[in-house]
């Protein structure tokens, strides 16, 4: 019988149960998109990442959610990158290179970190698509979009963190997620936010790494800083820092393996 390696990581934290858990599959080949689909769905995480080796020591990367396949995922490209240091597929001080649907990725070791340099998702102003406002419970707010997630800037860390939306009516709402953020009032953080993408099976993600990608261009613009560190202030919470350079950012973070088991495959 057939088995196939899969892992649970805690990403974006140094503690078990903190940060963003991604499920890990390392394939000795190209899997079937339906059978990748449904191992997702039986993980039932935030993404499920698959890994496949491929020419020239990289890698093929694929991200899917319960209900989706997605074209960026931060936490779990972090955790896939863990694993594979972890296991001495990649040396410590090699870098890994996926090729994912948002081009080539790169990931480096910083320190204790693992850095991520990732595509910017800029955002721009845009008109409040029909229902927003009213599924985050908000009167106003500021809107902005990347084509991929709507980014709404509210007046306070406070506002961030006492946000209950409600999620049918975000789910409504067409766009990969919503981000919303304030400057952060918290000593350590530049600035706070929260994501929600019940349109991608996801009510609350804990920690997004494709959102700073939006995030760091766009508080790096308004606090005049290259280098941030960002909060996502979900029940169990991380800590995002990031580097924003031209048209990319680097996003640094920490894993921790929680869990090791196999697939088994007739």
């Amino acid at each position: 019988m057939k088995t196939i390696p899969i892992f649970l990581i805690d990403a974006f934290t140094s503690e078990a149960f903190r940060g963003n858990p991604a499920g890990v599959v390392l394939l000795d080949e190209q899997a079937d998109a339906i059978w990748m689909q449904q191992v997702a769905s039986e993980m039932n995480q935030a993404e499920t990442a698959f890994i496949v080796p491929q020419d020239n020591k990289e890698f093929g990367l694929r991200w899917f959610t319960p209900t989706v396949e997605v074209e960026l995922c931060g936490h779990a490209t972090l955790a896939s990158a863990h694993i594979l240091w972890r296991l001495h597929k990649v040396a410590k001080d090699d870098p890994i290179v996926f090729n994912t649907l948002s081009g080539q990725l790169t990931c480096t070791r910083v320190e204790n970190k693992i850095q991520m340099n990732f595509p910017t998702k800029v955002v721009t102003p845009c008109k409040e698509p029909y229902g927003l406002l009213a599924a985050l419970q908000l009167l106003e707010a500021n809107i902005f979009s990347n084509g991929m997630d709507y980014l709404v800037e509210v007046k306070d860390e406070a506002t961030v963190r006492s946000m209950q939306p409600i999620y049918a009516a975000l789910a409504e709402v067409k766009c990969r997620g919503v981000i919303v953020t304030a400057r952060s009032s918290t000593s350590g953080y530049d600035f706070i936010s929260r994501f929600f993408a019940p349109a991608s099976g996801i009510n609350e993600d804990s920690v997004t790494g494709s959102a700073h990608c939006a995030l760091g261009p766009f508080w790096s613009q308004r606090l005049d800083k290259l280098s941030l560190v960002g909060y996502q202030a979900s029940p169990r919470g991380g800590v995002v820092e990031v580097d924003t350079l031209s048209d990319r950012v680097n996003l640094r973070g920490n894993a921790v393996t929680f869990l090791k088991g196999e697939l088994r495959g007739e």
